[in-house]
């Protein structure tokens, strides 16, 4: 019986992470749209600048371009990591919760991996307001995240059916 308890909460962080890792992958992608848009253009006859650098984000500032990139492999992953878990949630029992919970788990990481850049960013300072958004939604997503993970583990079942 209890379970079952934690299905809810289980489901409703599902689809919490599901949605704000969707909003990040929004902002990641006009910020990567942008960066592409309006970063160095370079061209036949045209030497690379001083201080080039792959990561080069016409906004914000030197922590930017990292920390959107893997903001964005973040998101990707803790949207495939929510699809499987709506099979765990759907079957919940032993036999669904190792791919959900490992999924789970390497998004959780990954978010870690963005939220220490965004702290980078805010550390910088010079940012706009997408920016600070995506900053935010990654830092509550890490939290949540791991939130999901214990509640998928904490409900799980020790009797396996055959």
């Amino acid at each position: 019986m209890a379970d079952q308890q934690l299905k809810p909460v289980a489901g409703l962080l599902l689809f919490l992470n599901f949605c704000m890792y969707a909003v990040v992958l929004g902002i990641g992608g006009w910020a990567m749209n942008r960066a592409i848009d309006h970063g160095f253009i370079i061209g036949a006859g045209y030497d690379l600048p001083a201080h080039f650098s792959p990561v080069y984000f016409p906004m914000g500032n030197a922590a930017t371009g990292f920390f959107v990139v893997f903001a964005l492999i973040a998101g990707v992953v803790g949207v495939a990591a929510a699809i499987s878990g709506l099979n765990h949630i759907r079957y919940w029992d032993a036999d669904s919760l190792p791919s959900a919970a490992s999924a789970a788990s390497i998004a959780w990481t990954l978010t870690l991996l963005a939220m220490g850049f965004a702290w980078k960013e805010i550390d910088l300072g010079r940012r706009n307001a997408r920016l600070r958004t995506m900053e935010a939604f990654i830092i509550i997503l890490s939290a949540t995240q791991l939130f999901y993970i214990a509640a998928i583990h904490g409900a799980a079942s020790r009797k396996r059916t055959y």
